[in-house]
């Protein structure tokens, strides 16, 4: 049995999709009976991590960094708690950990430490040579933003936390996205030129890198490629997240399959065998979609965006249900009304009002065209909507053409 980690920095108060795959990776350890430790770079998060980029990132002040760490110490919890029950669902083979892990904060052991006792315990063991030839130092001398001296360091910092954890919890693999590479080596060099003496196997250091979550076009999952899809629902709504995943081409679909899900692999074999006969039902998406949102959100996640996506989506909507949408909308999807508004307003105005469309001319010009909806049926007329349609008796769903729509929900 091996003690595992993962760590994250802190630099955007919620973790993103492109997080997921090392911490999966970690999570298949857990569930072998392994001990995992997911690591918070509390102090790491203040210097920023040159891997993977062509410039340096911002500073960010040490309350927002401190604050980014809870927020996310928190989402690990609970993606532990929740990973945890799909992954008993789906893998029976394996025992579920009957705790969640403690998410530790590499801040604890940086805290009051002294630069000259850093530069003593961590400064004499790293070779300049060794630290220049790490791709993600190479890269940025030879560019034209070149390398802070900061930047240089923290692969030093990120080696003396893998030594750390060695110490002290008996740490023996690291595990990180494949940018991690040179870091992670660094502290298995750190660790085996530490050791008094020749160490057994059991005890040395090893590191595992997974693969960079992209599309197949090489569209990079990550926040700062700016198509970031967050794990905190109010940074992208449950709807949002469900839909992502519903759009993935089918090119990705398998991949993302058997990257992020806890699916048997006959199983997912047995899928993409049934959606390569008919891939415009696009099942193996939808399977994707559930399986990522109740990973995330939870089951009752799942509801909330299969609610939401048949309101918009689906022509049957006798079956709505309004306490499962309106949680899971965003807020440029939905408006809230009273009756009096609603019922008050003709349907113009109410597209206009919801900002369905920029005016109310606009939204004349549209019924004209025959491009109003509501309830999914055209408007003929500038009509006044009464309790007639109501879906579930609180919501009215607008449409402008074929995609635009937007849901009036009566507070």
């Amino acid at each position: 049995k091996r003690t595992i980690y993962c760590g994250v920095d802190p630099t955007a108060p919620s973790l993103h999709v492109g997080n997921l795959v090392p911490l999966i990776c970690m999570l298949h350890f857990s569930l072998r009976g392994h001990n995992i430790i997911p690591l918070i770079g509390g102090a790491t998060g203040l210097v920023g991590d040159p891997s993977g980029r062509n410039t340096e990132r911002p500073a960010i002040l040490q309350e927002i960094v401190q604050s980014n760490a809870q927020s996310i110490s928190s989402q690990l919890y609970t993606f532990f708690h929740r990973a945890y029950e799909c992954a008993s669902k789906r893998l029976s083979l394996y025992e579920t950990p009957a705790t969640v892990p403690a998410v530790l904060n590499n801040l604890k052991w940086y805290h009051g430490m002294q630069f000259l006792d850093f530069l003593r315990t961590v400064g004499t063991l790293a070779k300049i040579q060794a630290m220049l030839s790490k791709d993600s130092v190479r890269s940025r001398l030879q560019s034209e933003q070149g390398l802070t001296f900061t930047e240089f360091t923290y692969q030093l910092l990120q080696a003396y936390d893998f030594q750390t954890l060695h110490q002290t919890h008996q740490c023996t693999i690291q595990i990180g996205g494949s940018d991690q590479w040179g870091n992670i080596v660094a502290g298995i060099e750190l660790i085996s030129k530490s050791a008094s003496t020749s160490e057994p196997f059991e005890t040395r250091a090893f590191g595992i890198t997974t693969p960079l979550l992209v599309t197949s076009s090489g569209e990079k999952f990550g926040k700062s490629a700016g198509n970031a899809v967050w794990i905190d629902k109010d940074r992208t709504s449950i709807f949002d997240f469900y839909q992502y995943f519903l759009r993935t081409e089918d090119r990705d679909v398998e991949k993302f399959l058997r990257l992020l899900t806890f699916l048997p692999i006959a199983e997912i074999q047995a899928l993409m065998a049934q959606h390569n006969r008919t891939p415009e039902n696009r099942q193996a998406q939808r399977v994707l979609a559930s399986e990522l949102t109740e990973l995330i959100h939870g089951g009752v996640g799942v509801q909330q965006a299969e609610a939401a996506t048949q309101v918009l989506f689906d022509e049957d909507l006798a079956t709505v249900q309004a306490s499962k949408v309106i949680p899971a909308l965003p807020s440029d999807r939905l408006t809230h009304l009273s009756r009096q508004e609603l019922f008050s307003l003709r349907v113009t105005k109410l597209a206009a009002h919801a900002k369905l469309t920029r005016s109310i001319s606009e939204s004349k010009e549209l019924l004209k065209a025959g491009g109003l909806y509501v309830n999914g049926q055209r408007c003929e007329t500038d009509i006044i909507l009464d309790d007639s349609y109501l879906l579930d008796q609180r919501l009215v769903i607008l449409r402008a053409g074929k995609s635009k729509h937007m849901v009036l929900a009566v507070s």
